[in-house]
């Protein structure tokens, strides 16, 4: 009896010991940050004051604010106070984030299309994006956003946006013929974000949106009229899986990204441009190579139900997929897309850096009407590759200027430069 009570003092004295000498983080502090909130910052962080020291959690802080616009880089350090009484100092250095854009490239006749914008990835201090664009692509857009993902928790956010695009838009069909419409799509849209954990990010809004289409020019077939419009609601959403590290250019790890949409004709008068699914899955994967090299993966798929209207969604475009193929040179229902490409960086100093690139596009569509074999036998199919280059700042979110040149290695032998604003992928 005398030594079950000897061993029960003993072991309750052990387990007080090591409870008392468990570190214990009891101050935190932010450094660095100068636009971003501090208090912002520490609601995003798993570690609080009062949790126990764990180098696990704290790199996790780190690449989660890695992952914020305003955040170029992020580390951390650990100062021991008494005997288990430890200070974390997280040091931020701070992207600018509010970011002018202007993108100039070739419309569909082959005249100058150009898109400005001016948007703020760190309004009040929190990381929410406002801001809008104007474009001149034959006709006159425009758009406005405003998204803030943490608003509500940290885990809790909402968006919304209004954008009229009119574009003009080649319609292809399976005779040969193809003519262009005025597409004229007033949208507005609501969303609400979900952040699970650093991996997983969900989003789920519902989009309300008027279309038209008017015929500009060609001869159209004998069922298709000139003139078409819809009162569309979309229910729309996106699941990513974000595995990804940075460090200024270079990116490391594995992302998917699947966008969906659901949409209905609200008044039902309308069978070319009727009820339809759509979904889109980009599978991402960058691997570091050795102090300066890049290797950049996409395998991206996509699937539209409205598979017997001739308006279909997927386009085979310079910006969009394929680089040198030229602007919305076809149209498909169903897609498969990779993209390849080994960056290397030339030059770097202080906030500059300059890289080279060399990459292979290639994909496959399904023609309106089609079968899905279509993306196997590679009846439309087109394979590019080409050589580019890249002017980066560093300090400045996005702020990457490419300049890409594609050549065809298949049956469409055309070439062309595709010049734009942030990585291709």
């Amino acid at each position: 009896m005398k030594l079950n009570i000897v061993l029960l003092v003993l072991v309750l004295g052990l387990n007080s010991i090591g409870f008392a000498q468990n570190p214990i983080i009891t101050a935190i502090e932010i450094e660095g940050n100068k636009r971003t909130r501090t208090n912002f910052l520490k609601r995003l962080a798993f570690v609080k004051e009062g949790s126990k020291l764990d180098t696990v959690k704290l790199a996790s802080d780190v690449r989660r604010f890695k992952l914020l616009p305003s955040v170029a880089t992020a580390s951390y350090d650990v100062q021991q106070l008494n005997n288990n009484q430890y200070k974390v100092t997280y040091t931020v250095v701070e992207n600018f984030a509010i970011i002018p854009g202007l993108n100039v490239s070739q419309d569909v006749n082959e005249g100058l299309a150009y898109r400005t914008s001016l948007f703020d990835f760190n309004f009040l201090g929190q990381n929410q994006i406002i801001g809008g664009f104007y474009s001149r692509n034959v006709f006159d857009s425009y758009g406005f956003f405003w998204e803030a993902p943490n608003l509500i928790t940290r885990k809790w956010g909402i968006g919304v946006n209004y954008q009229n695009n009119v574009l003009q838009e080649p319609v292809f069909f399976m005779d040969g013929r193809d003519v262009n419409y005025k597409y004229d799509s007033k949208a507005f849209e609501f969303r609400v974000f979900y952040e699970h954990n650093f991996n997983n990010r969900f989003e789920l809004g519902v989009n309300f949106a008027n279309e038209d289409y008017k015929l500009l020019n060609g001869v159209l077939p004998p069922n298709i009229p000139d003139e078409l419009g819809v009162n569309r609601i979309s229910i729309v959403g996106e699941y990513e899986y974000n595995n990804i590290t940075n460090e200024y250019q270079y990116v490391d790890g594995f992302r998917s990204v699947f966008t969906y949409g659901f949409t209905v004709d609200s008044k039902g008068e309308n069978d070319l441009l009727k009820n339809f699914f759509i979904g889109r899955n980009d599978f991402e994967y960058f691997k570091r190579i050795k102090k300066r090299g890049n290797w950049a993966n996409r395998i991206r798929l996509g699937y539209a139900t409205n598979n017997a209207t001739p308006f279909a969604p997927f386009a085979l475009d310079n910006q969009i997929n394929i680089r040198g193929v030229g602007n919305v040179i076809d149209r498909g229902t169903a897609s498969v897309v990779l993209n390849t490409e080994y960056r290397h960086t030339v030059f770097e100093k202080g906030w500059f850096a300059f890289q080279g690139n060399a990459f292979v596009d290639a994909g496959t569509w399904r023609d309106p009407g089609g079968d899905l074999g279509e993306l196997v036998r590679g009846e439309n199919s087109a394979l590019f590759t080409g050589l580019g280059v890249r002017f980066i700042h560093k300090r400045i979110f996005n702020a990457v200027f490419r300049i890409d040149y594609g050549i065809s290695l298949g049956k469409k032998a055309n070439n062309g430069i595709v010049f734009g604003i942030g990585q291709y992928f």
